[in-house]
């Protein structure tokens, strides 16, 4: 009989960490082995091992990745697995952390360390579940690992520049745009999120056979000018396309829409709907008011835009796209203007950086001097000059067809926006839906908005009710993993529900669509709006942050219901299920 122990870092995922620790130690039980499991997640650590556990047993066996408290078991056989691993086989798990040391030699003789950064558009789900995917993967490749995310909150876990210098590989999950900057001179690879969340394993395995230099190891005194200028090249020749430039601007643009419309949502709350007038003056709700509407909301375009052109140009571009996009304000030409001068701005500035060169003395200029005052000239000339009213009247067009939207053209819209925020729960057509609709926020056209948040809480939603209302459909671990999609739902994470879809495609997705664009439809056909692109039902009891607030939450629930007797039809029953 062996002793084992084991230890498991699973973050935020207490559930499934819970769930593991079980499974391990039911396994064991079979086995006729005993194991101490220690939980450590976002509640805190729970059964912690004692000080002098690691002595007389036979292995550890370290879960997730995380703090670990590797230090403990110094000497001790260790063997690494993924959460997910635990909790599809853990009988597997244990008898593997049983076999002979020698099974271990040749992957402890190949350890890589790895940096990488994880990143997303909103900077909430796909960001953490790709960090996660890679920490999982390299550990189960018996690599060391340590992973930067840029979420929206700001960069966690920041890699320092001894990890970044003794690192083997950089990896890049990311569907924006990454400052590549400290990893000059390093090997780089560069992959979207779903890779990352998909198949981790691939994706690292790949990293370390396809990752090349990035640029070159940086120089003395006398080369930084040139080495600056040769780093702003090599990015803006690795950029990857215009969705991804315009993802980074939706990404930076969406805290100044979340906080203007909450603020405006509060001031009418206070004040009234005459808050903005001059009457108020003075008052709270006015004062609240000219901030969220003259502070947050006037900063979104020029964010959108400058960001846009930060993407493809780097740090020179922002300047001249927040210039544009103020322009483009002005102008009349709304988010869509702030799209054109995003790009304008970017696509110059990178052709001047490419194209302008001066004495390595003066090099230094250009970032700070030249390609700012170039950039936006060009790109301020081209608003005022050619784009700017063909795209403010387009906008003007735009807006109106959308206000005067009626009966079975709302109810179509509708329908296309739910069934795009639904078929890839996060990625490229769920974002350009979700653009869409965060940008006309600024036109004062907000159907488009309830409809996408209301149709992107649906996927995650339906899932969580199909788990407990038709449970022979699912696997045990999807009827646990269905609790967490619930929680994810209601906050407007539609990325909740990828687990089952990557699962079984092809009659989770129809199903997901269905009642996704169901939601959609009734939420533009009864002229719901929504003033704040993200939050879920947290922003539903704000007044005047949703109308129609009774009808919209009965899009909502016809979606989710919708969805999860779809379900129950197109999936097939799990013949494994044991009923609670």
């Amino acid at each position: 009989m062996a002793n084992m122990l084991a230890v498991i870092a699973a973050g935020d995922l207490s559930t499934q960490a819970v769930l593991a620790a079980e499974a391990l130690r039911k396994a064991a039980t079979a086995l006729g082995h005993t194991i101490q499991v220690e939980v450590r997640s976002s509640l805190g650590v729970r059964n912690t091992l004692p000080a002098g556990a690691a002595q007389g047993a036979q292995g550890v066996i370290l879960v997730g990745s995380g703090d670990l408290g590797e230090e403990r078991f110094a000497g001790l056989k260790r063997n690494a697995a993924a959460l997910d691993a635990v909790l599809r086989d853990a009988r597997a798990v244990l008898e593997q952390a049983l076999a002979p040391a020698q099974a271990q030699a040749p992957t402890q003789t190949a350890t890589k360390k790895i940096v990488a950064i994880t990143s997303c558009p909103t900077g909430i789900a796909h960001t953490f579940m790709a960090a996660e995917g890679i920490q999982q993967a390299a550990q189960a490749l018996g690599h060391a690992v340590r992973v930067e995310t840029q979420g929206s909150v700001g960069a966690r876990d920041t890699l320092t520049e001894q990890e970044i210098r003794e690192a083997d590989v950089v990896l890049i999950a990311a569907d924006t745009q990454v400052d590549l900057a400290r990893f000059a001179g390093k090997r780089v690879f560069k992959s979207g999120t779903k890779p990352a969340i998909n198949d981790g394993r691939a994706l690292v395995e790949r990293a370390l056979a396809e990752a090349q230099p990035h640029g070159t190891a940086p120089a003395l005194a006398d080369g930084v000018a040139a080495g600056k200028a040769a780093k702003a090249e090599h990015v803006a020749a690795q950029r990857s396309g215009p969705y991804k430039h315009l993802m980074t601007g939706v990404s930076f643009m969406l805290p100044f829409v979340v906080t203007g419309g909450l603020l405006i949502a509060i001031a009418f709350a206070l004040g009234g709907i005459y808050v903005f007038e001059d009457s108020q003056q003075g008052t709270l709700g006015n004062a609240l008011f000219q901030i969220g509407a003259k502070g947050a909301f006037a900063l979104m375009v020029p964010a959108l835009a400058g960001y846009i052109a930060f993407s493809i140009a780097d740090r020179p571009g922002i300047t001249p796209g927040m210039v544009g996009g103020i322009l483009a304000a002005n102008l009349g030409a709304g988010f869509l203007g702030g799209i054109v001068a995003g790009f304008i701005a970017g696509y110059a500035t990178s052709f001047l950086n490419r194209n302008i060169r001066l004495h390595k003395n003066l090099e230094g200029l250009k970032p700070v001097l030249i390609l700012p005052l170039l950039g936006s000239l060009v790109t301020g000339l081209a608003m005022i000059y050619v784009v700017g009213a063909p795209v403010a009247e387009a906008l003007a067009t735009l807006s109106a067809w959308l206000k005067g939207m009626q009966g079975s053209s709302a109810i179509l819209l509708g329908l296309l926006i739910g069934a795009m925020m639904a078929f890839d729960m996060g990625g490229p057509v769920n974002k350009a839906a979700y653009a869409f609709s965060t940008g006309l926020i600024a036109s004062q056209v907000y159907t488009p908005m309830a409809a996408a948040m209301a149709a992107g809480m649906v996927p995650p939603l339906g899932l969580a009710l199909a788990t407990k209302l038709f449970a022979d459909r699912f696997t045990r671990e999807e009827r646990e993993a269905g609790n967490a999609a619930g929680i994810l739902g209601i906050a407007f994470i539609t990325e909740g529900a990828i687990p089952f879809a990557a699962r079984d495609p092809l009659r989770v997705i129809p199903a997901l669509v269905l009642g996704a664009a169901l939601t959609g439809a009734i939420s533009m056909g009864i002229g719901a709006e929504l003033k704040v692109p993200h939050g879920g039902i947290f922003v539903l009891p704000i007044p005047n942050a949703v109308t129609h607030l009774a009808g919209y939450v009965v899009a909502l629930v016809a979606g989710t219901v919708t969805t999860a007797i779809a379900l129950r039809f197109l999936k097939r029953p799990v013949s494994s299920v044991v009923t609670a």
